[in-house]
C-alpha cells in the first residue's frame, strides 16, 4: 500500500471511529433522564466527539462528522423532525464554535459552552416556526442555563479527552 492508501484509509478509519463514538453517545444520552422536567434538554455528550474533531482534525471534519451522525442517528432513532432540530443545532453550534476556535481568544470550555447555548437557540427558532408561535422563547432562558452547564462540562471532557489522546490521533 502506498502512503497516500495508508493516509487516506487512516483519515477514513478515524472518520467512522468518531461517527460510531457519536453515535453511541447519543443513544446513551437518549437513555438518561436528564429532561424529565424540560422536555428535550440533554447533556450534549456527543459535542464531546465534535470538540475533539474540532481540535484534533479540523474544522470540515468537525461539521461533516456531526452531520453525517445527525443523520445516522435520527434515521436509526428518531424521525424527520428529530433531523430538523438537530441539523438546525448542530450546524449554528458548528459555526459559531469554529468561529470562537479561530480567534484563538477563548478556551476550549468558552467554545464548548457557545456550542451549547447556540444549539438550543437554533433549536428554539426552528420551534417557533414549526409550530407557529414565539410562545416557547420563555423556554429559552432554562435551555440557556442548561447549555451553559452542559458546555461546561463537555468542555472540560473534551480538554482531558484531548489531552489523553495519543499525538499520532488526527492528521491535520
Amino acid at each position: 500500500m502506498e502512503k497516500n492508501e495508508s493516509t487516506s484509509a487512516r483519515k477514513t478509519a478515524i472518520r467512522a471511529l468518531l461517527v460510531a463514538l457519536a453515535m453511541i453517545l447519543s443513544y446513551i444520552e437518549s437513555q438518561v433522564p436528564v429532561g424529565f422536567m424540560v422536555p428535550g434538554m440533554k447533556i450534549g455528550l456527543t459535542n464531546l466527539v465534535v470538540m475533539v474533531a474540532l481540535y484534533k482534525l479540523n474544522e470540515k471534519e468537525a461539521i461533516i462528522i456531526n452531520i453525517v451522525r445527525i443523520f445516522l442517528v435520527g434515521f436509526t432513532f428518531g424521525n424527520l423532525f428529530s433531523i430538523v432540530y438537530s441539523l438546525a443545532g448542530g450546524i449554528l453550534s458548528g459555526v459559531v464554535m469554529i468561529i470562537l476556535k479561530r480567534t484563538q481568544k477563548v478556551g476550549m470550555t468558552t467554545v464548548s459552552v457557545a456550542g451549547g447555548v447556540s444549539h438550543n437557540v437554533a433549536q428554539i427558532i426552528v420551534a417557533m416556526i414549526v409550530m407557529e408561535t414565539n410562545a416557547i422563547l420563555y423556554y429559552l432562558l432554562v435551555l440557556w442555563i442548561s447549555g451553559v452547564f452542559a458546555g461546561v462540562v463537555i468542555g472540560i471532557l473534551s480538554a482531558e479527552v484531548i489531552k489523553r489522546l495519543p499525538r499520532q490521533f488526527g492528521y491535520n
